[in-house]
């Protein structure tokens, strides 16, 4: 089991013993206004963020289809201020039992994409559900009927959609169409909606309302079990009622390092997001990036994503399956071993640190959450679906869209998946598996400040959140962490891609006389949301993405 380092240890230690009383006030941050709204409605009830957080993930689930749902799943990432008990809620999808190495191959062994992207065949186990039903039982104070009443009250009465929602169903359209039960809830006369349209869920309002008085066996046993079964295995899909009863959410140890003083706290396997966010850090932890010019910083940065997301494609998986080498990979001495070759003066070709094939990207619509209440527990959420309308598959009667998390496996290792891109044997697909993620909710501890916070984004969630650090570790707030132009390198395909104005001109001629090659995203990307508590001012501060339509409030 990996053991917290030292100086890790040290720092919670010394900052624990340095904590005050909370905020004094709450914070919440999250993709929609409606669910940012939800979270405080829950704090004026009496509940602390943990109830927050539930009444925020599951009217996301409504409000928000195209990012996360009861089809999808998540992690949460926990401190409780009365101990300083730091949990990572593991509520990541499953591969059903049937499940199997070749299953989405051809007669050849070659990959049929659509398989694990389309319709139910593509959509491992939820378990957003089951992180709900535990959050409420063991951290809360009030019943899940209570903290769940503001999504059932959006599912039964609506809501007008806005112009996220829009280009979500319009990039999946056809899949929508395909199944009755989805065209019915989410299209307007079988295609995408006008402006103004406004979705009712009357059935998954229904199947929240069993959620709510059965907690985890009102979804994972009776009428929805059955219900969720009989429509994936009616549609081409492999559950069985099995799957649904063996599904059970993992409490884990949260994976910490530090980077210059600043005690980060993130996701450990299955997500990626940690072990490769504390790996590029280690890596970074030798220079003052400050000292150099901004090209090259920006080059040292990308040399050290570029070595920590191929150990990602290399060792990472789902810990009760495979041997993770994370003491190794989170060592500063491996670190410094991976630093000797980088050089500030000429980019090294990822083909040249191995032939090894590159990862198996996430899906960009995913979603995130950040809270903090005036006791100052804190919560940081990310959740998903996988792509835009996950599977594109609801199963009818239960108004429930389902994931297509089974194409985050490596569907043939060393070959490309939709992305044109492939993983590795760690994981490959297995029964009861957890397929690898990038999900990476992050806390930021120094002795006076606090951060929370998270992004979607696919394979570039942990770059998103590393430049974010940077950033706090420069002594900015929230608003520019949220605000930062990005740019992205994951080890294959060996390029450089970058939001449209992230890169000056003189940024990117310099970044190609170093030898990268540059790939403008054509839009920008991910949708942070982030929260800072200042102890020495005593000032609470919460961001959203300008790119998103979520909302960031600071109230009493």
């Amino acid at each position: 089991m990996f053991k917290q380092p030292k100086s890790s240890l040290f720092l919670f230690l010394f900052y624990s013993c340095n904590l005050s009383a909370g905020p004094n006030q709450a914070a919440i941050a999250s993709a929609h206004p409606l669910a940012t709204a939800a979270g405080f409605e829950i704090l004026a009830q009496g509940g602390n963020a943990f109830d927050a957080a539930v009444a925020v993930s599951a009217t996301l689930a409504v409000v928000e289809p195209s990012g996360s749902g009861l089809g999808g799943g998540g992690f949460w990432l926990l401190k409780r201020a009365k101990d300083g008990k730091e949990i990572i809620i593991d509520g990541r999808e499953k591969a059903p039992l049937a499940a199997h190495s070749d299953m989405y191959l051809d007669g050849q062994g070659n990959p049929t994409l659509k398989l694990s992207l389309d319709g139910p065949l593509a959509a491992g186990i939820p378990g957003l559900p089951a992180g709900l039903a535990h959050l409420a039982k063991q951290y809360g104070r009030l019943p899940l009927s209570k903290s769940l009443a503001p999504a059932i009250h959006h599912a039964e009465t609506g809501f007008e959609v806005g112009d996220h929602y829009l280009q979500a169903i319009a990039s999946r359209e056809s899949i929508l169409q395909r199944y009755p039960a989805s065209a019915d809830i989410f299209l307007e006369q079988h295609a995408t909606p006008k402006p103004g349209f406004r979705l009712v869920q009357p059935d998954l309002a229904k199947t929240l309302r069993r959620l709510a008085v059965g907690g985890h066996a009102g979804f994972y046993r009776g009428e929805t079990a059955k219900q969720l079964v009989e429509a994936v295995r009616k549609a081409g899909g492999i559950w069985t009622l099995d799957d649904l009863q063996q599904y059970k959410i993992v409490e884990r140890q949260p994976l910490i390092g530090e980077y210059h003083g600043i005690r980060v706290v993130s996701a450990p396997p299955p997500s990626s997001g940690g072990i490769v966010l504390v790996e590029i850090l280690n890596i970074l932890s030798a220079y003052d990036l400050q000292q150099f010019d901004s090209v090259t910083r920006k080059h040292l940065i990308i040399e050290a994503k570029r070595r920590a997301y191929r150990d990602r494609d290399l060792y990472l998986g789902d810990p009760d399956f495979v041997e993770i080498p994370t003491k190794r990979l989170t060592s500063p001495d491996y670190a410094a071993g991976l630093r000797v070759a980088i050089r500030a003066d000429h980019a090294l070709p990822s083909g040249s640190l191995s032939d090894t094939p590159g990862i198996n990207p996430q899906g960009d619509n995913t979603t995130h959450l950040s809270i903090i209440d005036r006791q100052g527990n804190q919560v940081a959420a990310t959740l998903s679906i996988n792509q835009a309308m996950g599977s594109g598959f609801v199963a009818e009667g239960t108004g429930v869209l389902l994931n297509d998390e089974m194409d985050d496996f490596a569907v043939s290792p060393g070959n490309p998946n939709a992305y044109g891109l492939v993983g590795g044997n760690a994981n490959s697909i297995e029964p009861g598996k957890r397929m690898l993620s990038s999900m990476a909710p992050t806390f930021l501890q120094t002795k006076d400040r606090i951060a929370i916070l998270g992004t979607p984004g696919g394979s570039r969630i942990i770059s998103m959140v590393l430049l974010a650090v940077l950033d706090f570790a420069e002594g900015n707030g929230p608003v520019s962490w949220v605000n930062i132009g990005r740019f992205h390198h994951q080890y294959l395909p060996d390029v450089v891609e970058h939001e449209p104005d992230a890169l000056t001109i003189e940024e990117m001629h310099g970044l190609e006389k170093l030898g990268h090659e540059l790939k403008a995203t054509g839009k920008r990307y991910g949708n942070m949301q982030a929260i800072l508590w200042d102890k020495s001012t005593g000032q609470l501060e919460a961001a959203s993405d300008p790119r998103g339509e979520g909302a960031a409030w600071v109230r009493k």
